[in-house]
């Protein structure tokens, strides 16, 4: 699975890995709801370093389309409501 993160690049994710972050979009997705601006900030920093963490850089000049797009660090909590699925972030 390709995973962009906005404004940092892709990064190539293993499905094995996808149940780690949906638990950490969770989180995020929790904290939006609740309108938390300072758990969301914390969440979304957990989730973003996650994805770095179990992911691999995808080649920068490849012109492959990103499976998921999560937004930047420093994204806002009304610009991730405008983003969230259902589903969080990471659907499934």
């Amino acid at each position: 699975m390709i995973i962009r993160i906005l404004g940092e690049g892709q990064y190539d994710v293993p499905e094995a890995a996808v149940a780690e972050l949906n638990a950490l979009d969770a989180v995020v997705d929790s904290a939006v709801r609740a309108g938390n601006e300072a758990a969301f900030a914390d969440a979304l920093r957990e989730l973003l370093a996650g994805v770095r963490r179990v992911g691999t850089l995808h080649a920068v000049d490849s012109l492959d389309a990103s499976d998921l797009i999560l937004p930047m660090e420093d994204a806002t909590l009304l610009e991730v409501q405008d983003l969230l699925a259902d589903d969080g972030l990471i659907p499934g």
